[in-house]
């Protein structure tokens, strides 16, 4: 059972909350809603000479702004709610199963007419809109080889397709490259190993007897070594180990 007092504090917290949901919805219009057109929000006299890009964005605020708009309204509907319960003097007990609701849930929602057990919103709804089946993240879905693991995911799909072309040409880039070959996302990524060595350096299965098979990459890597006049990519090798590496 709430005190007198408790009940005082709550009131002026919904009735707060009321005046400052009345002065809100004076101020924007209900969120510009009550414009006649989307336009109007934004001082255009019609579609005719704008964007299809421009459109969207602006049916994407007015989308947003009804959305903001239900649940202020919602808002409101709860706290007259709350206040003709506390007329009725039933404020304070779930209007379901007639239980007294604890203080520190109307701390927390002084509108809340009924308990946490019977709460209307008592599941976060899964629903998702139809385009995350297409749009979904990169990473979100990708196949494995079955041997080593090595993952192609959407993303890479994009790139290996890019390889054949694109309406993008060196010149639209800030610094333009000399090939075409250059000219997608990522096009120096590596394919199949993730450092130079892995390319042409093998083992057995357990790490031992180590191979190297000549061929581009491993010319050009020794070369780069070379010039930079080191024995790894990651730094020269310790003294004790010079010798042996190079025998």
């Amino acid at each position: 059972m709430l005190t007198q007092q408790q009940l005082e504090a709550f009131r002026t917290q919904l009735e707060n909350a009321k005046d400052e949901l009345k002065n809100r919805f004076e101020e924007n219009g209900h969120f510009g809603l009550k414009a006649g057109h989307p336009h109007e929000s934004v001082g255009e006299l019609s579609s005719y000479d704008n964007h299809p890009g421009d459109e969207a964005t602006e049916l994407y605020e007015r989308e947003k702004d009804t959305a903001l708009n239900e649940h202020a309204e919602e808002e409101w509907k709860d706290i007259n709610r709350a206040l003709h319960a506390m007329e009725q003097g039933t404020y304070g007990k779930c209007e379901k199963c007639g239980k007294d609701i604890p203080p520190e849930r109307l701390e927390a929602i002084p509108s809340a007419t009924t308990c946490k057990e019977h709460s209307p919103n008592q599941t976060i709804s899964g629903d998702r809109p139809a385009e995350e089946d297409v749009l979904s993240p990169p990473f979100g879905r990708f196949s494995f080889d079955g041997r080593d693991v090595e993952a192609f995911d959407a993303e890479d799909t994009y790139q290996e397709t890019a390889r054949y072309g694109s309406s993008e040409t060196p010149s639209d880039f800030e610094y333009p490259m000399e090939d075409y070959n250059d000219a997608y996302t990522e096009s120096d990524d590596k394919i199949g190993f993730v450092e130079d060595y892995e390319n042409f350096a093998a083992t057995d299965i357990e790490g031992k007897n180590v191979v190297v098979y000549p061929n581009e990459q491993h010319e050009k890597y020794e070369d780069e070594l070379d010039e930079e006049g080191i024995m790894t990519s990651f730094g020269d090798l310790p003294y004790s180990e010079k010798e042996r590496y190079t025998d």
